[in-house]
């Protein structure tokens, strides 16, 4: 008992010292809640093509699938808002969280040096680390160990931060002190709902994905449906609508991680170059981003749909 205290404190310091937001953790098991949610999500067709969502149901609802004789779900967050945005107020917008080098990069490199920290203070330990790209409801975990509420928007919130933080984990198999879920503040604001553009959030808690700008300009392969003409807000490459208007969201500080800082002509860009960007300026803007996952012609694509006819 006295062990698993001190290596929770253990583990707790050296995130915070590797830069993560918080950390929090919490007894790997069957996340009993989730799986009706989830079944119901897919059965109603709410991932759109993402039809990856549809594989590996059991493993993403029981981490001991992932690791064998997994004990510790160790969620962790790490702050993305940035300490300016884009200049011209005319110009095609790019979501806050891919203003830098690609998440995935920045978080596994400090998973990896968080997991060799365990193993080295701890002992044998086995585990794997977990950054949105495997089959983990990475944000149930984060509420599960208390390191925020679910939002009305399908986000995680906190009174401390809002919700402007990347989530992770690392699923291991040594017994620590878990925490303990918040209450949620959402209370009876309605904002992230009624703001949202394509109208995506259905019910509280609920994002029908496939209505979703993020899904449309990063997810969706095809022609996007002109059904949704003039109702994209601007966004080229995600969208933070329902981030920018929650209340909680008034607490975001800027983040502290150089990898996440931008090229230094990103937010300079105007609409004119935005809507003349060549595949040469494409590839340096965004040599190391998320951004390059839509490819060159899929930010044209998006960018041409902005554009009124």
């Amino acid at each position: 008992m006295e062990s698993s205290i001190l290596n929770t404190k253990k583990i707790k310091t050296e995130a915070k010292r590797l830069g993560f937001l918080s950390c929090g953790i919490s007894k790997a098991g069957f996340l009993e809640e989730e799986a009706p949610r989830l079944e119901k999500w897919l059965k109603n067709n709410m991932h759109g093509e993402m039809k990856y969502m549809e594989n590996h149901f059991d493993k993403r609802l029981d981490p001991r699938l992932l690791v064998d004789g997994a004990k510790s779900v160790i969620s962790l967050l790490l702050n993305y808002f940035p300490s300016e945005g884009q200049n011209d107020p005319e110009a095609p917008k790019i979501s806050k969280y891919a203003y830098g080098t690609d998440y995935h990069f920045v978080i596994k490199d400090k998973l990896k040096q968080l997991l060799h920290f365990i193993q080295n203070e701890i002992g044998e330990i086995d585990g794997r680390a977990f950054v949105d790209s495997a089959p983990v409801l990475d944000k149930a975990w984060a509420v599960k160990s208390g390191l925020g509420w679910m939002g009305k928007n399908a986000n995680v919130l906190t009174k401390q931060n809002g919700s402007f933080y990347f989530i992770a984990e690392l699923i291991v198999d040594v017994e620590l002190e878990y925490d303990t879920p918040v209450t949620d503040h959402c209370g009876t604001c309605t904002a992230c709902i009624d703001a949202c553009p394509t109208q995506a959030i259905v019910e509280p808690y609920v994002v029908d994905g496939s209505k979703c700008i993020s899904y449309f300009t990063i997810e969706l392969k095809d022609q996007i449906p002109q059904d949704y003409k003039g109702k994209f807000d601007n966004w080229m490459f995600g969208c933070d609508v329902c981030q920018d208007v929650c209340p909680w969201n008034r607490f975001s500080i800027s983040h502290n991680e150089p990898l996440f800082h931008p090229h230094p002509n990103l937010l300079s860009m105007t609409k004119k170059e935005w809507e003349e960007i060549t595949e040469d300026v494409f590839k340096k803007l965004f040599k190391k981003s998320a951004v390059k996952r839509t490819k060159f012609s899929g930010l044209k694509r998006n960018i041409n749909f902005l554009k009124e006819y």
